[in-house]
């Protein structure tokens, strides 16, 4: 391992990063715009205090990567696994964000805000999701497993699959109209019509 180089303060535009490999990094307080971050290998880099806009984290290689208080908006980050990155230096901001195929299997998720994301097919098995907000989310196929829920707001997201015998729910906020997506097992056929 060399010499980590800091980057504080810095604004990255239209860098294309594509199956690259970052050695070494650390970024404090940067902001990214509008960069492909596709199929690069950022293992082992810290970013802490980041905003990324815009950008493309498509297949990304995160393990051991550190992200604290970091914020994704208007992002396409699919089938990232987040699940391989740095546990201690883990917090984030989602907003207007594709994250359709990842995986956050044992994430520490406590009050993270999913604010207008699409989640399709994303795991959260096992994951502490305690007070995180989903609001106008899409929650398609996602997978909720022994997922601690308690507190969750889910009162404006829609097409979840939530089974409350395998996971913790206590607490959490529903709205009357999307309650359904605590019955899919039953394969009830509701009418919210009548």
């Amino acid at each position: 391992m060399g010499e980590v180089i800091l980057h504080e303060n810095k604004v990255f535009t239209d860098v294309d990063y594509t199956e690259k490999r970052l050695v070494n990094r650390e970024f404090v307080k940067c902001e990214f715009v509008n960069c492909n971050f596709t199929k690069s290998d950022l293992r082992d880099n810290n970013f802490e205090n980041c905003v990324f806009r815009q950008c493309n984290f498509s297949l990304t290689l995160i393990d051991g990567a550190g992200f604290r208080d970091i914020t994704f908006q208007s992002c396409k980050v699919l089938g990232v696994d987040f699940s391989r990155s740095n546990k201690f230096m883990f917090s984030f901001t989602f907003i207007d964000t594709v994250l359709d195929y990842c995986v956050f299997f044992g994430a520490r998720l406590r009050k993270t805000l999913f604010q207008g994301c699409s989640l399709k097919e994303t795991d959260f098995s096992e994951a502490d999701l305690t007070s995180a907000v989903f609001n106008n989310c899409d929650l398609t196929l996602t997978r909720f497993s022994d997922t601690q829920l308690e507190k969750t707001d889910f009162r404006t997201a829609y097409n979840f699959s939530i089974d409350p015998d395998f996971n913790k729910v206590k607490k959490a906020k529903f709205a009357a109209a999307n309650l359904s997506g605590l019955l899919t097992k039953y394969n009830l056929d509701i009418d919210f019509d009548a």
